[in-house]
């Protein structure tokens, strides 16, 4: 009877742990599916219009493909070790120009090469500088760039001779810079200035003398950005949000002598900011994108009429990454939604028809049993109103367990896009809440700049009000509450954790600051310039920056916790990470740390994407679900 009574718990016990193994190998399956899901972005049209140049990670790193602008199967033209950012087809159709960021970093270099990926040549220095490509000149002799190579601290605003190789500065940038647009004349630049996150300056630039005209005096914050001259180059376009609150479409009319005129709204609306807009090349019209509480919506703008009518309904939630054909027919554009990956599509502008060009790869997964979020409102403790979009696993009723999921920026924006992490998280029957707190854009001016300094506390008070909201709507189980994000999302779910451990269960750390003192002093120079309105002053607010940092009362967290960075990340340099780690496990809280080798600020290779999101859906099924 004992050998039938042991041969029977071993029974049991073996039969158990292969049940667990084979649910854990379920999870890492199906999460893995989810994270091997393509996108495809920066569509641009070949001059004929009868090919396009995109970016896409077909092949698990993303890199320059072409295809048929009518349809038809891609054609890979990199194969870099490295991932690509962007790719821009020059005027006469000799060349495609497009960046490269090794490993991962911001120390991006520009190529270009045939359209077949043949003459390849690297046009930068390849150091460990910054290149920001922007476009090219109108006659395709020349790239416009902007880089911190003369000063670590400051990227200056560059023309590039593709024949020659010569780099000739257009404006010296104290801070950060870059050039919008050129004048088809090659005579004026419309050069960028950033004082300070949520505060710039557009300057018109005489490109033979380097005279400049300020197109955009201002007092206070103010955003001005994606300038666009006319054909004739009299008339400059761009989004400005002088003197209201939310941006609109404005112009500035150049006189005879090159002296800029006062600025015009032509386009606005109440309920939205606008989020971007191209000309056709033959100056007709604007395609405008409204930005309405993170859903995009296109619009028409007539530049001889001056009136403005609605386009047509987009097939997903968020688009962007305009190109028109040179005959200005058709528009390529990339669309993704909450159940659309990024793909690119494009646009007849005659019949309002659009068409699917890429079908970014999504094997074993149903994008029609995917989660669409619910647009909710709620308030602050100082009842200011915020919003979130809310994700529910289908079928479920009862408070069940939750991430709040914080985005970067501090500046940037949640909006209903494709999360392959959401969506793992929901089909394990965790939901997702991801807010847009004080300090967020697309809400206008005001909003973006609540937590600006010391106004940094009532931000993090954003955290206790989404937690209160979730559990008192009923959506969530108080016990079972996560928080996790990125960048400056990172920052958050630090913060979280150490003013608020009662609340939070478990907490994922996405390459985040911690410690303001090593930001400063380990981030790009150019980025801690331009940070110090937004953060803090190193210099002279140093006690508030302690204050505010998560470090300084990293004994309060209880929760488990997950940080994942990337080695190579310049902009929050590694060091945020291992201080974590270090203390936490000095204090015997458990921590895991995942680090990626190949990676910078994100993560862009399809493998590395994958282990990410496998390992925070592994740790919050854990830690929320007790699996």
């Amino acid at each position: 009877m004992k050998v039938l009574a042991v041969a029977l718990f071993l029974f049991v016990l073996l039969g158990s742990s292969v049940e667990s193994l084979s649910a854990q190998d379920d999870l890492e399956r199906s999460v893995a599916l989810m994270g091997k899901i393509g996108s495809a972005n920066s569509p641009s049209f070949s001059p004929d219009g009868k090919t396009i140049a995109f970016v896409s990670n077909l092949n698990g790193i993303p890199q320059v493909w072409t295809m048929p602008a009518s349809g038809g199967f891609p054609k890979l033209v990199t194969a870099f070790d490295d991932p690509v950012g962007f790719v821009t087809w020059s005027p006469d159709g000799k060349w495609l120009a497009f960046n490269v960021a090794p490993g991962g970093g911001l120390n991006e270099q520009i190529y270009i090469s045939r359209s077949d990926g043949s003459e390849m040549r690297r046009l930068t220095e390849g150091g460990k500088e910054n290149n920001f490509l922007g476009d090219w000149t109108f006659d395709g002799k020349h790239l416009f760039f902007s880089s911190n190579r003369r000063n670590p601290a400051s990227t200056d605003s560059y023309l590039l001779d593709v024949k020659t190789g010569e780099m000739r500065m257009v404006a010296e940038n104290k801070g950060t810079g870059g050039i919008n647009d050129v004048s088809r004349d090659g005579r004026r630049a419309i050069v960028s200035r950033l004082l300070n996150r949520g505060n710039n300056n557009l300057y018109l630039i005489d490109v033979a003398t380097g005279k400049e005209a300020l197109l955009t005096p201002h007092e206070g914050p103010g955003s001005f950005g994606g300038a666009q001259f006319t054909p004739d180059g009299r008339t400059i376009y761009f989004a400005s949000n002088k003197e209201r609150d939310l941006l609109a479409l404005a112009r500035v009319k150049i006189d005879e002598n090159g002296q800029p005129g006062a600025i015009e709204v032509v386009a606005a609306r109440d309920d939205g900011e606008l989020s971007g807009g191209v000309m056709s090349n033959d100056g007709a019209m604007m395609v405008l994108i409204w930005n309405i509480a993170g859903r995009s919506e296109l619009a028409f703008y007539d530049l001889k009429n001056n009136r403005m009518t609605a386009g047509p309904k987009l097939p997903a939630e968020i688009v962007g990454g305009f190109d028109f054909t040179d005959d200005s027919g058709r528009l390529a554009m990339v669309l993704s939604g909450a159940l659309s990956p990024a793909d690119i599509w494009t646009l007849d502008l005659k019949s309002r028809q659009f068409t699917r060009l890429t079908d970014s790869p999504h094997a074993g997964v149903d994008l029609t049993k995917m989660v669409r979020p619910e647009l909710v409102e709620y308030a602050a403790h100082d009842n200011l109103k915020l919003s979130g979009w809310l994700y529910k696993p289908h079928g479920t009723k009862s408070a069940m367990p939750i991430v709040l999921s914080f985005h970067g920026g501090p500046e940037g924006q949640e909006r209903p896009g494709f999360n392959s992490t959401y969506q793992a998280l929901l089909m394990r029957g965790i939901a997702v809440f991801a807010p847009n707190v004080r300090g967020s854009s697309g809400f206008g001016k005001k909003f973006v700049n609540l937590d600006n300094g010391a106004l940094r506390e009532n931000g993090v008070k954003d955290i206790k009000a989404t937690v209160d909201f979730v559990v008192k709507s009923g959506v969530a189980d108080p016990k079972r509450i996560g928080i996790m994000g990125g960048s400056y999302g990172g920052y958050m779910v630090m913060a979280g954790l150490t003013e608020y451990p009662e609340l939070f269960a478990a907490g994922a750390n996405l390459f985040g600051i911690t410690n303001f003192e090593t930001f400063f002093k380990h981030t790009q120079p150019w980025m801690a310039a331009v940070s110090k309105i937004e953060y803090g002053n190193p210099e002279t607010e140093a006690e508030m920056l302690r204050k505010l940092s998560p470090i300084h009362r990293i004994d309060r967290i209880k929760a488990p916790t997950i940080v994942l960075h990337g080695a190579n990340d310049t902009n929050v340099p590694v060091i945020e990470a291992e201080q974590v780690v270090e203390n936490l496990k000095r204090r015997n809280v458990p921590v895991e740390y995942v680090l990626f080798a190949d990676e910078g600020h994100g993560w862009r290779k399809t493998p590395n994407r994958i282990r990410s999101a496998v390992s925070i859906v592994k740790f919050f099924e854990t830690h929320l679900k007790g699996n």
